[in-house]
């Protein structure tokens, strides 16, 4: 069986003075697709280099990247460019929303980059994953009127706006007080059963308690790769 995402030795190496720095020191996991996966460790144990590198938002410095069956490793900035709008969502600690745009123009952002959708289709879609998301009455809400949980759901509409097989969230719920956490981690699972690949970094055990396999890194290093049941079956 083919992975969606498979990376072979990789490492990240970066130069300190004389001294070679192992962001990440020969790294092998492979990921399939609708798993829900979280990465863990402490701050510089490489979690972050290896969640930007799977994002297609850096290259490792040696070592092998399959996305979907296509090697990823060595291409260029604008090859990564593409892929990433094609092939990946992303959701971020901050949301990074547009503080005068509506909930409806942010999710519909990604395609007007693309352009795959005619405005009328554009639209629909975008409605439809706010809807998806428990936004529907919210379209036309900006970022000041929408709450803290409210806003990391119009995010994640937003990233699944170019329907990518890949969705990587970074520390999603940082932000958010307890309950919106819950609510937005109830969100991924039900995304993860949909047959959505979720890849997440966080640094808090309730939350990674939430996926159904969790990877501990240590010193660039892998040093656990869990599978466990998932939390409110």
């Amino acid at each position: 069986m083919s992975h969606l995402i498979e990376m072979r030795d990789l490492k990240k190496v970066y130069s300190q003075g004389e001294e070679p720095v192992y962001a990440l020191a020969g790294v092998s996991v492979t990921i399939d697709e609708g798993e829900f996966v979280a990465i863990m460790g402490a701050s510089g144990s490489g979690k972050s280099t290896m969640l930007n590198i799977l994002g297609c938002l850096d290259s490792p410095t040696s070592g092998s990247y399959l996305l979907d069956g296509i090697e990823v490793a060595k291409r260029t900035p604008t090859e990564l460019a593409n892929i990433r709008n094609k092939k990946l969502g992303f959701v971020f600690q901050n949301f990074n929303l547009l503080p005068r745009t509506s909930a409806i123009e942010q999710v519909e952002l990604p395609d007007l980059y693309m352009g795959r959708l005619s405005r009328s289709e554009r639209r629909l879609r975008a409605k439809s994953l706010l809807e998806r998301v428990g936004l529907g009455g919210r379209a036309l809400h900006t970022p000041a009127q929408l709450s803290g949980g409210q806003q990391q759901r119009v995010a994640i509409a937003r990233a699944l706006m170019n329907e990518p097989p890949v969705l990587f969230a970074d520390e999603p719920t940082g932000n958010l007080d307890t309950k919106s956490s819950i609510e937005i981690m109830n969100l991924f699972r039900q995304l993860s059963n949909d047959g959505i690949t979720i890849v997440m970094v966080t640094h808090e055990d309730d939350i990674a308690a939430y996926a159904k396999r969790r990877l501990v890194m240590k010193d660039g290093v892998l040093i656990k790769d869990d599978k466990q049941a998932t939390l409110l079956q």
